[in-house]
């Protein structure tokens, strides 16, 4: 209950205020000179005045509310290290005892366990944790953290209350620690080249006194998963390593530095750099043997590839066509076949033999040339004819070996609908080429060229099943058959045409190793809170996978099929850093999270960053564990203060927050009671005057 006095004036305030300095005036006066009855005349005016204002008692109901603290505690990665989160435990319980008996204080538990890109973030936390308290109702804020915090405000304005702010430090000062940090460091590269790495690696913390020799530690530098190279360098300064770009898409460079004795924890020992590797433009040389209705469609899709190079040859007249023509009426250069099948067949990713066949264009040693090109990683495609199964034939030269599928000599001549094999529906040149319907609607083509398939794998067929698609690995390259040159009426859009780009795009990156088309595959990345793995395989099942966690534990995933040849997994994710995994002979990386997590950029626990907002604030710093003991502060409450902490003790702010509940007021020179008090004012001062 709270007791006070309210006016309600009768008429405009301004006009009370003229005519209470009126009366003043007057009085004063009469006072001065005393002039007799001046006293009773003074107080009848000042009746009159009071009762203008009409002044009432006012009780008002009010119920008291309890000022709130806000307790956030820190539970990112950093606060598992050593003996923290024991510390940290033991300063809850004891900070919510100690509250708990005090009246008029309401704790507010924050726990704040997820880090990301941008490290722990409290105060992000403790503004959404008092975002429905009112300021004047906040009685400070307690941090119990290891310092390592990374969203600090400029100015204690920026809390948006007034009141302190406490930090209870988990943690030592004499904490040793090596970190390894990477100054510079690419995004993109080009495959085959070398990109620049600069890092250095710092032991933070008390250091050993190693005289005037600098220390040194070992380093080790690892390519998605494999070791390249290692080096001894000296801590703090800069050094600067080439690492060359192995494949297309992600390149995992990992850099790792040995173990620090004494050291707090070897998670930021290592740094991962995810390089995008870029392929330069891929050569593809395409060898046209004879004019034809679709010759132009192998041309149309590689020119229409921004990544592709295509050097094109159409061998317009064979050797047994001497008709006297002159060269220079029939192409405009002669065709080079030194310089593209000797001299510069390695700088070609791709051979494109577009119904060519022998008719000693080409001599014979150079299709030995090609088929060394295959063994040491090129790759070939033959987009056959019937001159496959003449005597003519590509197959009957030197390339023989290389090549997946003998033909017998007869071509289908035959309408028919060009289907995916068991194979197909599970490779990735052809799985999708379906759009989930279970057969083809594509139009007919009109020609197959049969062969007898000794090796590879079969992924589109023809009629009778016979093979129409073949592809097979040789040594470190590839070869592909196409056996049918009717491709080109999908292109024309006859009877509504085919996915001839997909299918005509994809075998060709296939060919030329896309990491994307790889049937064997095993791929991890992270997706929010989850680590997902896929496998490709043309096999009909796929083992579990085996997943190393940053942390060291393992864990075994059973991957489900989720359409022909793609087998997926998720588990989910605590830590930050890199997952390993693995799945019979194939292994992966997968980095979840930022590169290098801020939360393990610095593990120290230290008191620089808290300091300066906590002092800003009237707060303290206080060690949680001193040598081996438990030691939480006192807490009190504290009406105001500059500084609101002590060597043992912590202060809240107590606050004067309430409630309205009701309100009773009692008008006091209103009704009979005001009639009265003037009236007897009146009568007192004419009686006076009237002697």
């Amino acid at each position: 209950m709270t007791w006070s006095i309210d006016f309600a004036p009768l008429v405009d305030w301004r006009l009370i205020a003229v005519l209470a300095v009126g009366v003043a005036a007057v009085s004063l006066l009469g006072l001065a000179q005393r002039v007799p009855g001046a006293w009773l005349r003074t107080l009848a005016a000042s009746l009159f005045i009071l009762a203008l204002l009409d002044p009432s008692l006012k009780e008002e109901d009010r119920e008291i509310l309890p000022g709130v603290v806000a307790v956030v505690v820190d539970r990112s990665a950093s606060q598992t290290l050593a003996e923290r989160t024991a510390e940290t435990d033991a300063a809850r319980a004891e900070l919510e005892a100690r509250i708990g008996r005090l009246r008029g204080l309401e704790a507010r538990w924050i726990d704040v366990t997820s880090t990301g890109a941008d490290g722990t973030e409290l105060f992000t936390a403790l503004e959404r944790g008092l975002a429905d308290v009112p300021s004047d109702r906040i009685a400070g804020a307690v941090l119990v953290t290891d310092g390592q915090v990374h969203d600090v405000p400029e100015r204690a304005e920026q809390l948006g209350f007034n009141a302190p702010l406490h930090v209870l430090l988990t943690g030592n000062d004499r904490e040793r620690d090596r970190r390894l940090v990477v100054h510079s460091s690419p995004r993109f590269g080009i495959v085959g080249q070398e990109q620049q790495i600069t890092f250095r690696v710092e032991d933070l913390g008390p250091r050993e006194d190693t005289g005037p020799v600098a220390p040194r530690a070992r380093v080790t530098i690892s390519r998605d998963g494999e070791p390249i190279t290692g080096m001894n360098v000296t801590l703090g300064d800069n050094v600067t390593v080439p690492v060359e770009i192995a494949h297309g898409g992600r390149n995992i460079i990992e850099i790792e530095a040995e173990e620090a004795p004494g050291e707090l924890t070897t998670l930021n020992n290592r740094a991962v750099i995810t390089v995008e590797g870029i392929r330069d433009n891929l050569r593809v040389l395409l060898v046209s043997g004879e004019p034809h209705a679709g010759e132009r469609t192998w041309r149309n899709i590689l020119k229409s590839d921004a990544a592709v190079d295509l050097v094109h040859f159409t061998i317009l007249r064979p050797p047994e066509k001497q008709d006297g023509t002159p060269i220079s009426q029939l192409s405009l250069i002669a065709f080079p076949t030194r310089e593209l099948f000797s001299v510069k067949i390695d700088e070609f990713d791709l051979i494109i033999f577009d119904r060519y066949q022998s008719r000693g264009v080409l001599p014979v040693l150079y299709y030995d040339n090609i088929a060394r090109y295959v063994e040491d990683g090129g790759a070939v495609l033959v987009a056959a004819g019937p001159e496959y199964a003449d005597n003519g034939s590509i197959y009957r030269t030197p390339l023989a070996p290389v090549l997946p599928a003998a033909p017998t000599g007869t071509v289908t001549e035959t309408p028919y609908r060009a289907d995916l094999s068991d194979a197909g529906r599970r490779h990735p040149i052809t799985r999708d080429l379906l759009e989930g319907a279970e057969a083809p609607d594509w139009s007919h083509w009109f020609r197959l060229i049969d062969s007898d398939v000794s090796r590879g794998a079969t992924l589109m067929t023809g009629p009778d099943d016979k093979p129409l698609l073949v592809v097979e690995r040789e040594g470190e390259g590839r070869v592909a058959l196409m056996l049918s040159d009717h491709a080109w009426l999908w292109a024309r859009g006859f009877e509504g045409g085919g996915p001839y780009v997909p299918l005509l795009r994809r075998l060709a990156h296939w060919l030329m190793k896309e990491n994307d088309l790889e049937e064997e595959a095993l791929i991890a990345q992270g997706r929010g809170d989850e680590l997902v793995i896929e496998r490709r395989t043309m096999a009909d099942t796929a083992e579990p996978a085996r997943v190393e966690t940053p942390a060291g534990d393992v864990v075994e995933l059973t991957l489900e099929e989720i359409e022909p040849g793609l087998w997926r997994g998720k588990t989910p994710v605590a830590d930050l850093g890199i997952y390993r995994v693995a799945q019979g002979d194939l292994r992966t990386l997968a980095n979840v999270g930022p590169d290098n997590p801020r939360e393990f950029t610095d593990v120290l626990s230290t008191e620089r960053a808290l300091a300066p907002i906590a002092e800003a604030t009237g707060g303290g710093m206080f060690r949680v564990a001193d040598a081996g003991r438990l030691s939480v502060p006192r807490v009190l409450p504290m009406r105001t203060a500059t500084r609101m902490h002590g060597s043992d003790w912590l202060g809240l702010k107590t606050t004067d927050a309430s409630i309205l509940r009701g309100v009773r007021a009692l008008p006091l020179l209103a009704g009979l009671l005001g009639l009265v008090l003037l009236l007897a004012a009146l009568t007192a001062a004419w009686y006076r005057e009237g002697r």
